[in-house]
C-alpha cells in the first residue's frame, strides 16, 4: 500500500470532527474507530434528503461504524477477498477496519448530484455537492489526512474555464474542459482539433507552473478537451485558460467556478503571459455572450479596452490570474477613452504641402479622396507619384470610432497591431512590393488570414510599379474593388474579410519611363510601349475612376520657396463633400460615399441636364467608353459638384470627369 508524509496537524485520529474551512466545500474526515459522538457529525453533513436506506450510515458506540443491507454484503466481500498481508501492514500502522468506512462512503457519494465522488482505497473523505464544474476524487492513501494536508491530495478531477478563438475576424467562446486521472499515468493530451502550436502548449505550461511555484498534477494522465470540438483551434492563447483549469483542479480557487471570466493568453516556460491575436474580436464575443470579465496579456490590455461593457483585466504572469481569481476586488480593470485615443492616434508625419507643383494631380487627389473613389498616376520617374500617393490618408476624413474598431479588429487578427496604441486611429496606407502573391494580396492559408486588400480596409491601398505586378495578381483586385469584401473558400471552411479600401496605382508611362516626356527621348518601340501597359486589363481600368498625368516638375516649381496648399486645408472640403454625401445616403444600407453607390442610386442622384446627355454621348462615342465607365463617370461627377457646394450635376463637372477618363485611351487605344 502506497504511504504518504505523516500528518502531523493533529495528535489524535480519533477525534476528528466535521471540518467545514471556508470557502472550500463542506468536507467530513471520517475517523476510525468511529465514536459516538460523531454520529450527529454525520447527520449534518448528509442530510437525509440525500441518502436512500441503503446508503445510510448507524454509529455502534466505540466499536466502529456498521453499514445497513446491501452495502454490508459489498463491504464483507471486500474484505474477504484482502489478503492478510495488508491487514496486518494497517493494524501496524493504527489503521483498524478501514475497509468499511471506505466502502461505505464509496457507496454513499458515487450518486450525489451534480457530482460524482469516486473513493479509493485510502484515505476516507466525503465532499456535499459544490459547483458543477468540478468533480472530486480521493487519492489513494493508507493512512488519515486533517485538513491542512487534504488540498495536496484532494483535488477536482475536471474543472472548466473559458477562452477565445478567432474566426475570420470573428471571435467565438471556447470551454477548456480539464480532466485529471483519466488517462494513462503521465499522458497530456489536447484534443478539440488542436493545431500544432496548441498541441505544444503542454509543454509550456509544465514548466510555467513549475517556475511559478505550482504542482503539476504528476503522474496522474491529464486531457484537456477544448469545445466546440468540430472547429479547428489555432494559436497560443488557450496556454493561459489550460494552466488555469489545471490550477482549478488542484484546489487553488478553493471551489470558485470560472464562469465569470474568458481567459486569453499565451505563456512562457517563466510564467509571464506573452500577447496573442484577436483580443478586440475576443472582448466583442465576450460582450455578447454576457461574460463579465475579461483577462488578457498586459499588452493586449489597451486593445480589449476599448470595448464598453465588461471588466477588462492585464496581467502579466499567470500567479497574478490566479490571484485575480481568488481575489478580484484587489484589481482594478483596465479603462480607455476611445476617443481620446483615436485623436491621439490621428497624427501624421507627411503633409500635401511638401509637394511642389502637379496642381492638376492634387486636384485629382482632392477629388478621388473627397468620393473614395480609385486613382491611377502615370508619368515619369521622379515626378512624385509615390509622393502624392503617400499623402491621400492625410487628406481624408478622420476614422469615426466604428471604422477603427472594424480595422483594429482586422490588425489585430493579423498580428499587427502596435501593442502601445490600443486603437488603430490613422486610415491605413498599405504598399505591398510587386512580388507578392495573389494569396498574399486576398489573403489565404489553411485558416484563411486576412491580406493586403483587408488589412487596407477604411484606408489606401497603393500598388506602386503597377505594371510589374503578376497579372493574375491584378486581376483578383477585381472582385473586392465591386463588392467592397474578399470571400476565401476551402474545402472545410469558408471565411469573408471586409475589403473596402481605396486603390492608389502608380506606373511608368513605357519601360523606360519616358514616353511622352517633352524633354527626354523614350526609346521604346511602340510595340514595347502596347506590351508594357497590356499587362494592366481593360476590365481593372474599368474599375479605376481617375486616370491622371503627373509631368516631370519644372524647376521653378521645384525652388518656389512658398509651400503649397496643406492637408489641412484640402482635408476640409474633403470633410464637407463628405458630410453632404452621408447626409444623402441616410438609411441605405453599405453606401457612405459616392463611389459606393449602386445603379438605382446613380439614376436618383446623378441626373444631368440635355446638354450634359449631349456631352456625355459624344464622350462615350469618341472614348469608346464602356458601361461601366459610363457610371463612373457620373459617380465622379456627383463628387465634383459635391466640393463646389452644387446640388445639380452641371456640364462643367461632366467635362472634369470624362477629362479624368480620357487618358487611357491614349496608352490602351
Amino acid at each position: 500500500m502506497l504511504r504518504g508524509p505523516k500528518c502531523d496537524a493533529l495528535a489524535c485520529h480519533a477525534n476528528f470532527t466535521e471540518i467545514q474551512p471556508r470557502p472550500m466545500p463542506a468536507l467530513l474526515v471520517i475517523p476510525n474507530p468511529f465514536p459516538a459522538s460523531f454520529a450527529g457529525n454525520v447527520g449534518s453533513a448528509f442530510p437525509e434528503s440525500t441518502m436512500s436506506d441503503k446508503q445510510s450510515l448507524r454509529a455502534e458506540g466505540d466499536g466502529g461504524i456498521e453499514p445497513h443491507g446491501a452495502v454490508r454484503r459489498k463491504i464483507a466481500g471486500e474484505q474477504r477477498s484482502r489478503g492478510n498481508h495488508e491487514n496486518h501492514h494497517n493494524e501496524r500502522n493504527g489503521i483498524v477496519g478501514t475497509h468499511a468506512v471506505e466502502g461505505a462512503v464509496r457507496d454513499f457519494c458515487s450518486p450525489l448530484p451534480p457530482i460524482g465522488l469516486r473513493a479509493q482505497p485510502g484515505v476516507v473523505a466525503a465532499t456535499k455537492p459544490v459547483s458543477p464544474a468540478c468533480t472530486f476524487r480521493i487519492p489513494r492513501f493508507g493512512f488519515f489526512l486533517c485538513f491542512p494536508c487534504l488540498p495536496r491530495y484532494l483535488f477536482p478531477v475536471l474543472f472548466k474555464a473559458q477562452s477565445a478563438a478567432v474566426y475570420g475576424i470573428e471571435a467565438y467562446l471556447v470551454e477548456v474542459e480539464v480532466d485529471v486521472g483519466s488517462g494513462r499515468m503521465g499522458d497530456f493530451n489536447v484534443v478539440g482539433l488542436p493545431d500544432a502550436a496548441v498541441k505544444e502548449s503542454r509543454e509550456r505550461i509544465k514548466a510555467a507552473l513549475k517556475n511559478c511555484g505550482f504542482d503539476f498534477p504528476a503522474p496522474q494522465g491529464v486531457t484537456i478537451n477544448l469545445a466546440p470540438a468540430d472547429v479547428r483551434k489555432e494559436g497560443s492563447g488557450f496556454d493561459l485558460p489550460m494552466a488555469m483549469g489545471l490550477l482549478g483542479c488542484q484546489g487553488s480557487f478553493y471551489g470558485k467556478p470560472l464562469t465569470d471570466f474568458v481567459f486569453l493568453g499565451e505563456l512562457s516556460l517563466d510564467g509571464s503571459v506573452r500577447a496573442v491575436r484577436g483580443a478586440l474580436s475576443a472582448a466583442l464575443e465576450t460582450r455578447q455572450r454576457g461574460v463579465k470579465k475579461l483577462v488578457v496579456p498586459e499588452a493586449n490590455a489597451r486593445e480589449a479596452a476599448v470595448v464598453e461593457g465588461i471588466e477588462v483585466y492585464g496581467v502579466r504572469a499567470l500567479p497574478q490570474a490566479a490571484d485575480l481569481v481568488n481575489s478580484p476586488e484587489s484589481f482594478t480593470p483596465v479603462s480607455v477613452d476611445a476617443k481620446k485615443m483615436l485623436a491621439e492616434a490621428g497624427q501624421h508625419a507627411v503633409d500635401l504641402g511638401d509637394v511642389r507643383g502637379q496642381m492638376a494631380a492634387k486636384r485629382a487627389l482632392e477629388v478621388a479622396c473627397a468620393g473614395s473613389h480609385n486613382i491611377l498616376f502615370i508619368g515619369p520617374p521622379g515626378a512624385g507619384k509615390t509622393m502624392l500617393a503617400k499623402r491621400i490618408p492625410t487628406i481624408l476624413p478622420p476614422m469615426s470610432l466604428e471604422e477603427a474598431l472594424e480595422t483594429t479588429r482586422i490588425h489585430s487578427v493579423a498580428g499587427m497591431l502596435e501593442d502601445s496604441r490600443g486603437l488603430v486611429g490613422v486610415r491605413p496606407f498599405r504598399s505591398p512590393h510587386h512580388t507578392i502573391s495573389d494569396a498574399g494580396l486576398i489573403g489565404g492559408g489553411t485558416v484563411p488570414h486576412p491580406g493586403e486588400v483587408s488589412l487596407s480596409h477604411h484606408g489606401v491601398l497603393f500598388l506602386d510599379e503597377l505594371p510589374e505586378f503578376q497579372r493574375n495578381v491584378l486581376e483578383v483586385l477585381r472582385q473586392p474593388l465591386e463588392d467592397g469584401a474578399v470571400t476565401i473558400a476551402r474545402a472545410a471552411i469558408s471565411i469573408t474579410f471586409p475589403a473596402r479600401f481605396m486603390l492608389a496605382g502608380a506606373m511608368n508611362p513605357c519601360p523606360c519611363g519616358f514616353f511622352g516626356d517633352p524633354t527626354r527621348e523614350c526609346r521604346c518601340t511602340p510595340a514595347q510601349i502596347q506590351r508594357y501597359v497590356s499587362k494592366i486589363s481593360g476590365p481593372l481600368l474599368d474599375r479605376i475612376d481617375i486616370h491622371i498625368e503627373v509631368p516631370a516638375v519644372r524647376y521653378r516649381e521645384l525652388r518656389e520657396k512658398a509651400a503649397g496648399e496643406s492637408s489641412a486645408d484640402v482635408r476640409e472640403r474633403v470633410m464637407r463633400a463628405r458630410g453632404v454625401q452621408l447626409e444623402r445616403f441616410t438609411g441605405e444600407k453599405r453606401v457612405f460615399a459616392n463611389s459606393q453607390m449602386p445603379p438605382k442610386l446613380i439614376r436618383k442622384h446623378c441626373a444631368i441636364s440635355a446638354e450634359g446627355e449631349k456631352l456625355l454621348e459624344s464622350a462615350m462615342t469618341k472614348l469608346g467608353l464602356s458601361a461601366r465607365a459610363h457610371d463612373r463617370i457620373l459617380k465622379v461627377a456627383r463628387t465634383i459638384a459635391d466640393l463646389d457646394g452644387s446640388e445639380p450635376v452641371e456640364p462643367k463637372h461632366l467635362m472634369e470627369a470624362v477629362q479624368y477618363r480620357s487618358l487611357d485611351r491614349n496608352y490602351w487605344s
